[in-house]
């Protein structure tokens, strides 16, 4: 397929930075990548605000300094019609999550209002493919339907640096899955770097200017994109190129770029370059010498979740994960990590990053609107009396069942 042209195609830029000029490092990011060849700015401007939890956890979702930074700058140079872009998830709640990773303080600072695309009154629209997709209308056979309020806009991805447990990294690709896809978008997990393919070359379709902006000040590896080692690291990515900025980022993680397969499908249709001896580096080149060797790893529920998309329950994954029963994984995954993991596990994890600089520039932030400090839920009262109710169904089942079989045995 022939190379798909645009403005910065292969040119990632990357800086090192400080909690201290993190802001001021953000203009210089955005000017070494040249972003204004890139948005025109006749057109609104869209923040794709990513929010993997709606606890604060370092690397896991878009940082308020990230926000902020890259709103000054646009604000600074005349892109005034700026809206933040929420997606919601079935395991996490998207108005705690964007008060406590302090994101609404930085929207409502500088006044950008915020669409939230799961709402109702939010219309999604079909969207007719310029070229086949790979995978998506065999997986949605119905029609693919996106939020109407994305086309014709520019956009910006504000994802982290961490890993994935599906894919490996996850990076600007990953951050318009939320966006693009409504709330049946775990049915393409199972062909996720095909479908993370059909979603950027739906986004070069739909958007007059296609930009990432990547902060990597904590970063995060093992099972992400939530139960994380946390890592600083000090460096901001930017690029118009989503395939290239994930390229760096998985070369400084430690992973051969084109061993990810969205990457070297995206490269090999020539969606963006996912080659780093193809990648043009500007700004602080040092860093792009650093190999993190960064791992991954599983939790006990993506352990469960890779059963059913590639393992020995493939044949039950219509009906675990499309059938009337789908909640139960949502439980599952809200169980594990909101009343096991981070209560136990990930907040003495939380409480020593809130020693670091950069988690004291994180409980600074709000200070001045009664914010300082973070958010460090216990177990999670709604989901712990959840569980109380799914166990308390189960073992009604039970009994019934029991019972049952007891008086099919009496009268035989």
């Amino acid at each position: 397929m022939a190379q798909k042209a645009f403005p910065g195609r292969g040119k990632v830029a990357i800086v090192r930075t400080t909690p201290e000029t993190v802001l001021d490092d953000y203009t210089r990011l955005m000017e070494l990548a040249n972003y204004r060849e890139v948005l025109p700015a006749a057109h609104k401007t869209l923040l794709k605000i990513n929010i993997s939890w709606q606890t604060w956890y370092p690397a896991c979702s878009t940082t308020p300094w990230q926000l902020e930074g890259v709103i000054r700058k646009l604000q600074a140079d005349g892109y005034t019609d700026l809206l933040g872009v929420h997606n919601d998830t079935v395991v996490v709640d998207t108005s705690d999550g964007e008060v406590n990773n302090k994101q609404r303080y930085v929207t409502d600072k500088y006044d950008v209002p915020c669409a939230y695309i799961y709402k109702p009154e939010v219309p999604w629209v079909r969207y007719e493919p310029k070229q086949p997709f790979l995978v998506l209308d065999d997986v949605y056979p119905e029609g693919v339907y996106i939020p109407e309020i994305l086309i014709g806009n520019n956009i910006i991805q504000l994802p982290t640096v961490k890993t994935h447990v599906f894919t490996t990294i996850t990076g600007a690709m990953k951050n318009a899955f939320g966006g693009l896809l409504g709330r049946k978008r775990h049915w393409t997990h199972s062909v996720i770097h095909e479908t993370l393919v059909d979603l950027l070359a739906i986004q070069q379709d739909i958007h007059p200017g296609l930009f990432a902006v990547m902060d990597g000040t904590f970063a995060g590896d093992g099972p992400g994109p939530r139960a994380m080692h946390w890592h600083e690291k000090n460096v901001l990515l930017a690029s118009a190129d989503q395939v290239a900025i994930d390229a760096a980022s998985a070369l400084l993680q430690g992973f051969d770029p084109l061993t990810l397969p969205f990457i070297r499908i995206a490269h090999e249709l020539g969606l963006g370059v996912g080659d780093p001896a193809d990648i043009e580096f500007v700004g602080d080149l040092d860093v792009c010498t650093e190999r993190w060797c960064f791992q991954t790893d599983d939790t006990f529920a993506s352990r469960g979740q890779k059963a059913i998309y590639h393992g020995m329950l493939k044949p039950f994954e219509a009906v675990l994960l499309r059938g009337p029963i789908v909640p139960w994984s949502y439980f599952a995954s809200n169980f594990y990590h909101n009343v096991y993991w981070y209560p136990v596990v990930g907040r003495k994890r939380v409480e020593a990053a809130l020693d670091t600089p950069w988690g004291q520039l994180f409980s600074q932030y709000g200070a001045d609107a009664g914010l300082e400090g973070a958010v460090l839920p216990s177990v999670e009262t709604k989901t712990l009396l959840q569980g109380a109710a799914v166990l308390g169904g189960g073992l009604v089942a039970l009994g019934g069942l029991v019972a049952l079989l007891n008086g099919l045995r009496r009268k035989g």
